[in-house]
């Protein structure tokens, strides 16, 4: 699976990507089942050394004839924020308004190869880590062992741990960086006062260094 992807809006930094990753965890993992195109959507945790992601499935989902084929190949894509670019707010549109619309986004994509993990101790340590993870975004303290103990054996009997091998994560960060810089500075202006708050995540991505 391949992305359009100009130079300029290029994104190879690991330390950036995985901070996408972090902030946007919902996957859509995508890969070849006997010519049919499988498409799931899935939080994913990227390892440490940012070689690797963890998720789980349940053991039903058609992922794990993938990952028990002779082609384990997918790609997880990590969808950051987006927005509407209006071309009324370029100042270059009062000069000649050969000015068009677009869409500013963030995306990472993940490529390698899926493989099961079918240990109930693992899995249930990492059901509780992203757990953990999560519920402070929330301002919540649950955790897995709130839960009555026979209820939590019960869905981890269903599902399965899933590890993806990266072999290629890039990025695509498409923040108007192909503009002048006076329509560059417009747009975050103009996103800085929405009170959207998706509009906000954007305009975080176009100030933060790449």
């Amino acid at each position: 699976m391949t992305m359009y992807l100009p130079k300029h809006f290029l994104v190879e930094d690991p330390a950036i990507l995985a901070q996408l990753i972090a902030e946007y965890p919902l996957a859509i993992i995508a890969g070849n089942i006997d010519g049919h195109l499988e498409v799931n959507h899935l939080p994913l945790m990227l390892s440490a050394d940012r070689t690797k992601l963890y998720g789980h499935i349940a053991k039903m989902n058609p992922l794990t004839k993938l990952a028990s084929s002779g082609n384990p190949s997918v790609t997880a894509i990590f969808n950051g924020p987006n927005a509407y670019v209006t071309p009324s707010w370029y100042p270059s549109k009062q000069e000649s308004g050969k000015v068009v619309p677009t869409w500013n986004y963030a995306v990472a994509h993940a490529e390698g190869t899926i493989k099961l993990i079918d240990d109930p101790q693992w899995l249930r340590s990492h059901v509780s880590q992203m757990t953990d993870i999560h519920e402070p975004t929330y301002q919540s303290t649950w955790k897995l062992d709130d839960a009555p103990e026979e209820y939590v054996q019960t869905m981890l009997k269903a599902i399965i741990g899933i590890e993806i091998d990266i072999k290629s994560l890039v990025g695509k960060f498409k923040l108007s960086q192909n503009r002048p810089a006076e329509d560059f500075e417009a747009v975050v202006t103009q996103l800085r006062h929405s009170p959207k708050e998706a509009l906000q995540e954007m305009l975080q991505y176009m100030r933060a260094p790449k």
